[in-house]
């Protein structure tokens, strides 16, 4: 059973070929700069590429050629699209309307539409990309949405209400609604299994560390609370996202530059995180090669992030009333070994202590990296969204 997984963006579309039979990927690739020109960058599992510019006046024409590349053509690997038994696709807002994985209707994508201002810059453009994709995708082949908000929906209103007045609650939905949970699912669900304990005995703090980056307390399996907020730029510093910032600063700064609301979120959202404070790079690695070479804002925004990491650990420790095990993961959880050594130093009195030789050097692969003594464990849990997509999609469509 073939599963093909789909990751749309305003420009972008991004996908997996699964074979579910043993989870490995037949294919994956990137449809880019729809709407701009448009190019194709397509990889089979045996390394057979198609790297080609190609005209994206929409996503439907971008879904035409995905079809072309994977069934005709030397990087083919399907005879045709009816040997593919689903479709799932991410979308990144379900706001309180979804709160699991759902299958595709008429009905649903209006749904995913109407949900736009809550995340502009994503569910407008998924919602092109599922009406693309029924016009181009076999009508007998069932897709699935997986909602990356859904796995915050058991946050108790305690933790993601805001000291607005409720009405702005009731009329407009503004609340916490937490981002990358299907990463936090994935890899929380996989550290237990590494662990060989029941999740359902476990109090975890999920790391999830990269150009965005979000921290979850999940308990017993669900998450309990989560650093980014009403969209994704709550939080901590990211690579141009500023994290939390206190409100009174937000319209000080946009009166002083005379910013417009508008103007004033792209200002946050892209030109401040590691960017705006080292003046060099939005890039971790970037950051971390001029911290040292004795740069001193590239210094703060490293010194910024490691620090911010440890107050969500401890916060989330106490919201839990304890901690068995803090897990890193995504583009710097997975790869920087620096990131991790400093985040789980002086963490002795939560019970954390790393082991600096199990840590040294690893990137990627699934590892515990705490010390034989250390109360609490700590883990790289390499995350696989679009596996989870995927897995999502194929319980979904044997229920059918």
């Amino acid at each position: 059973m073939m599963i093909l997984v789909v990751n749309a963006g305003s420009s972008s579309l991004k996908y997996q070929l699964i074979n579910m039979e043993d989870e490995s990927v037949l294919a994956k690739g990137n449809c880019d700069r729809i709407g701009i020109d448009g190019h194709i960058s397509h990889k089979t599992f045996d390394g057979r590429t198609v790297d080609a510019d190609v005209t994206f006046p929409t996503h439907t024409e971008a879904f035409m050629k995905l079809v072309e590349v994977l069934t005709t053509g030397d990087a083919s690997v399907l005879k045709s699209m009816d040997e593919i038994s689903a479709v799932g696709h991410r979308i990144v807002q379900g706001a309180e309307v979804f709160d699991r994985t759902t299958l595709v209707t008429d009905e649903v994508i209006q749904k995913i539409d109407d949900l736009q201002e809550l995340a502009p810059v994503h569910n407008h453009p998924h919602a092109l990309a599922l009406w693309a994709c029924k016009k181009v995708i076999p009508a007998n082949v069932p897709q699935v949405v997986v909602f990356d908000t859904a796995f915050h929906q058991t946050m108790p209103a305690k933790a993601f209400m805001f000291g607005l007045p409720y009405e702005d609650y009731e009329k407009y939905s503004v609340r916490k609604y937490g981002f990358h949970g299907t990463s936090h699912r994935f890899v929380s669900a996989a550290l237990a299994e590494a662990m060989g304990k029941d999740i359902k005995d476990l109090k975890i703090v999920s790391c999830h560390l990269g150009n965005g980056s979000s921290i979850t307390a999940v308990d017993g399996g669900k998450s309990v609370d989560t650093s980014m907020g009403f969209t994704p730029l709550d939080g901590i510093l990211m690579g141009t996202r500023t994290g939390a910032v206190d409100p009174s600063a937000v319209t000080f700064v946009a009166n002083k530059h005379g910013f417009t609301p508008s103007e004033m979120s792209d200002y946050m959202n892209k030109k401040s995180g590691f960017l705006g404070i080292s003046g060099i790079s939005s890039d971790n690695r970037d950051i971390t090669a001029a911290a040292q070479n004795g740069d001193k804002r590239a210094q703060l925004a490293r010194e910024m992030l490691i620090y911010q990491i440890k107050k969500y650990i401890g916060a989330y420790a106490a919201a839990m009333n304890g901690l068995d095990a803090v897990l890193f993961t995504g583009g710097i959880g997975e790869n920087s070994d620096d990131v991790r050594k400093e985040v789980c130093e002086n963490m002795e009195f939560l019970g954390l202590k790393l082991d600096n030789a199990a840590n040294d050097g690893v990137r990627g692969q699934l590892k515990k990296i705490s010390a034989a003594d250390s109360k609490v464990e700590a883990w790289i849990v390499p995350t696989n969204e679009e596996l989870l997509i995927a897995r999502d999609t194929l319980a979904l469509v044997q229920g059918l």
